[in-house]
């Protein structure tokens, strides 16, 4: 294991970062993180009503140089969705072309919060010894709300919650 920070915290309303890792193996790195995700009021009511929310997991990997700006090694996105279906009363979590359904929100949110992916760089891409900064966050992408709701989003508390980006060295 690269690194693991357990209680790590990064606040910024409704997301924190309990801990990040970026781990070592057979076919490349992986990006292991947990979050805490808490909706706020305004955004319950809006997904019991219908309304998708869209997370955005942001990922950086830089190698720091002194003479020059940082080298980015990875810089990647992944998006999840959030839902809730009246009819069947189930939340869905989808993530890429998995979707899985759940019976209470509080499950789908530990299910969003669980970050494992794969493949973040090939085998061998960093130097044994050397020292990287990773940077990691997760926030709502106020805008793929509908259009009624990214009007009311800008600049409420209420309707965008965001972790800070949370920062580590990496040394493999």
């Amino acid at each position: 294991m690269l690194w693991l920070a357990p209680g790590a915290v990064a606040a910024a309303d409704g997301i924190q970062v309990r801990q990040a890792a970026l781990i070592s193996a057979e076919d490349g790195y992986v990006l292991e993180a947990d979050f805490e995700v808490t909706l706020t009021h305004t955004l319950q009511e809006a997904l019991n009503k219908g309304v998708p929310l869209y997370f955005t997991l942001e990922f950086q990997l830089e190698r720091p140089r002194w003479y020059w700006y940082n080298a980015t090694l990875v810089n990647t996105r992944q998006e999840s969705r959030l839902s809730y279906n009246a009819l069947t009363r189930q939340y869905r979590v989808g993530l890429r072309t998995l979707y899985r359904n759940f019976p209470s929100l509080p499950e789908a949110l530990e299910f969003l919060s669980r970050v494992r992916v794969r493949e973040v760089s090939e085998p061998g891409a960093l130097d044994k010894g050397g020292r990287y900064q990773a940077a990691l966050r997760l926030r709502l992408d106020s805008s793929q709300l509908p259009m009624a709701f990214r009007v009311s989003a800008v600049g409420s508390r209420e309707w965008s919650i965001s972790s800070d980006w949370h920062r580590w060295t990496v040394s493999p």
